[in-house]
């Protein structure tokens, strides 16, 4: 019911690029993510709250995919069942 979509997937130069459509509950559409190994390069979100997601995006770059997807997994924006962090987690685990 909240999953994301891959749209894309592929590995250039040793970076894994990916894009995910986000489901209909939250107010972002797209989640592109750029992985180095288990390391995160970007995130870049199409629509969504900007300052939110633009600061999202710049705290998670050059941790670890799979502690972002453990800090995020779960929160939840004004009880819609998942939130922009939380389609990032998922997408994460995609990954």
């Amino acid at each position: 019911m909240f999953e994301v979509t891959k749209i894309y997937d592929i590995t250039e130069g040793g970076v894994r690029k990916a894009g995910f459509r986000t489901c209909e509950a939250v107010c972002s559409e797209q989640i592109d993510i750029e992985l180095e190994g288990e390391t995160i390069r970007s995130v870049r979100y199409t629509k969504g709250c900007h300052g939110n997601t633009q600061g999202l995006s710049r705290l998670c770059v050059g941790m670890k995919k799979d502690e972002v997807v453990a800090r995020l997994s779960g929160i939840d924006c004004k009880a819609r069942g998942t939130s922009c962090p939380d389609q990032l987690a998922r997408a994460l685990k995609q990954m």
